[in-house]
């Protein structure tokens, strides 16, 4: 047998088993199943129980706030929270504590930390503890620790006043 001979015979086989797969091949012609439909979900990242380390430019950011060099500037723990990698603004939920360096406590139950204006805010209620005096009221905004403080509406502040005898 030559080779033309061995050739014709291979591509004559492999035509007639393409005509035998096309006869006896799959002639489903329904669609495939689709799966029940859940409900529609736009966010871009969905995570629970998750912790993590936010950065900017390789400084330390988020709960744990740092000034432009990375030194701490405190810190800030909620029950829950939520970043904007868009606007870099990061807002607390239930239960939220910030801590500055020297031990002062601004207790609320929502803020938010602006990090490109570095400043904390909110416009619900708080309470800030620095030493034995406590300042409470509705709304705020602050530097991360808690250096330059402005309440906005019903402001209070007790503490212990020295009164100097005469």
């Amino acid at each position: 047998m030559t080779n033309a001979t061995s050739f014709a015979r291979a591509c004559a086989l492999a035509a007639l088993a393409s005509a035998i797969a096309g006869t006896f091949g799959c002639k489903e012609t329904k669609a495939p199943p689709v799966g029940v439909k859940g409900p529609v979900d736009t966010a871009e990242q969905v995570g629970f129980g998750v912790r993590t380390v936010l950065t900017g430019n390789g400084v330390q950011r988020g709960v744990k706030f740092n000034t432009e060099t990375g030194a701490p500037n405190g810190t800030m723990r909620a029950d829950r929270g939520l970043y904007d990698l868009r606007t870099q603004v990061l807002e607390g939920f239930g239960n939220v504590v910030v801590t500055s360096l020297d031990g002062k406590r601004l207790k609320s139950p929502q803020l938010k930390f602006n990090q490109l204006a570095n400043e904390v805010s909110s416009d619900t209620t708080f309470e800030m503890v620095a030493g034995a005096r406590t300042q409470s009221g509705i709304g705020f905004r602050t530097d991360p620790n808690l250096n330059r403080f402005s309440c906005l509406r019903a402001c209070r502040t007790s503490g212990i006043v020295s009164i100097p005898s005469q």
